[in-house]
């Protein structure tokens, strides 16, 4: 797939004029494959299309899909714009030297994911993503325009012409929605053995995302922990079990 399949994701774009600018830019760089997520435009609007000028097809063939997990199936890699700093546990990057990461697996699926124009991407977003990036702008007027924001990206990612060569300990990254399957078995083991409670579920299990996202987990490391979860449940099971004979 490399720089051509690379996804570029849009959450719930309200200007068909920006959706128009950000597939000439895309296709100005090479890159290919836009998702929308739920946008609140017609993205096959007369003012789309005639600001792609000669991109239409990028917007004729992308991706609409109404939840953001959806946009991200089958990503081993996913990196989210944003102008704020969460924590420190996970740092606001430059576009330069974050985004060649998204390229170090070439054939794997990986997405770079861009917020509404007016209020960026939520808390709840920003969960779905191992990386962050920030535009550095000038403090005297830091608000990007959505379209100039995925131009910078595209072209820095251009640039990544010679992506890091993969090696063994880089392979068989788990995909997205593989982790995020453990994050809800997780928690749904957690609040039943009372170390989580629902009205601080979201941010204890952001806590663990930020963990898990450093570590880049494989495959094969998900269904370890996953394992671990199944039977740390048949254990509480079979212990209430035997407590009723």
């Amino acid at each position: 797939m490399g720089l051509a399949g690379l996804r570029i994701v849009l959450v719930e774009p309200a200007g068909p004029i920006n959706i128009g600018a950000i597939a000439r830019v895309m296709k100005n760089f090479g890159l290919y494959n836009l998702v929308l997520v739920n946008p609140q435009c017609d993205p096959l609007s007369t003012e789309a299309l005639m600001m792609a000028v000669h991109a239409q097809e990028i917007i004729e063939s992308a991706v609409l899909v109404p939840t953001l997990p959806e946009a991200l199936h089958g990503c081993v890699r996913a990196i989210a714009t944003t102008g704020r700093v969460r924590s420190w546990e996970t740092p606001l990057e430059t576009p330069r030297t974050a985004l060649p990461w998204l390229l170090e697996e070439p054939e794997e699926p990986a997405a770079l994911i861009f917020g509404r124009e007016d209020r960026g991407l939520s808390n709840e977003e920003l969960n779905y993503a191992q990386r962050f990036v920030g535009i550095p702008t000038s403090p005297d007027y830091v608000a990007l325009n959505l379209a100039t924001a995925v131009a910078v990206c595209c072209y820095e990612l251009s640039q990544c012409t010679q992506p890091a060569t993969k090696t063994l300990t880089q392979t068989e990254l788990a995909p997205l929605d593989v982790v995020e399957a453990y994050y809800q078995q997780l928690e749904s083991l957690l609040l039943k053995i009372g170390y989580i409670y629902p009205h601080t579920a979201a941010s204890r299990m952001e806590k663990f995302r930020q963990i898990y996202n450093r570590a880049h987990l494989k495959t094969g490391e998900v269904y370890m922990l996953r394992g671990i979860l199944q039977q740390v449940e048949w254990a509480i099971k079979n212990h209430k079990d035997g407590e009723n004979l």
